[in-house]
């Protein structure tokens, strides 16, 4: 359990670290396309979707993703969207109550999937508005790859 627990905390330090000063469409298309040659680059099945608020501002799937990828995408969003944490850090929290989102939230499972993959678009001084978000491989990696990529695109 405090493995959990300390896992949760580099999650919530994650979040706190990797923010943006602006987010604009232009950083969207940045990002996106350093996350699909990153993709290309280690041969990875992912899709990729960034989001403002409601709005998609850049999607791409690469071979071997299926529109599956792209409902799993919406239901880390929400998660996301709702929680105002990365789709990975809900999932260890849930993990660490010994419960679910759906058991715990109420929230219908085909709307909502606390697994890795979606991480905030936090601007400073302002707060999440918007997701990044990948799907295709296990959720940990999922997550790990997009927060991988955020911490090379904030340092270029």
């Amino acid at each position: 359990m405090e493995d959990l627990k300390d896992l949760l905390e580099q999650l919530k330090n994650e979040e706190n670290i990797l923010q943006f000063k602006r987010f604009t469409n232009e950083s969207a298309y940045q990002l996106g396309t350093k996350l699909v040659a990153q993709a290309i680059a280690k041969s990875l099945p992912l899709a990729i979707d960034i989001c403002r608020g409601e709005q998609q501002l850049f999607h791409y799937a690469l071979p071997g993703t299926s529109k599956d990828n792209d409902e799993w995408i919406k239901r880390k969003n929400r998660v996301v969207n709702r929680f105002l944490h990365s789709s990975y850090y809900m999932a260890i929290h849930y993990n660490i109550l010994n419960t679910t989102i759906q058991e715990k939230s109420f929230l219908d499972p085909s709307e909502y999937a606390a697994f890795g993959g979606a991480f905030p678009i936090i601007i400073q001084n302002v707060g999440v508005v918007g997701t990044i978000t990948v799907s295709g491989l296990p959720h940990k990696q999922d997550h790990d790859f997009v927060v991988e990529v955020i911490k090379e695109f904030l340092e270029s």
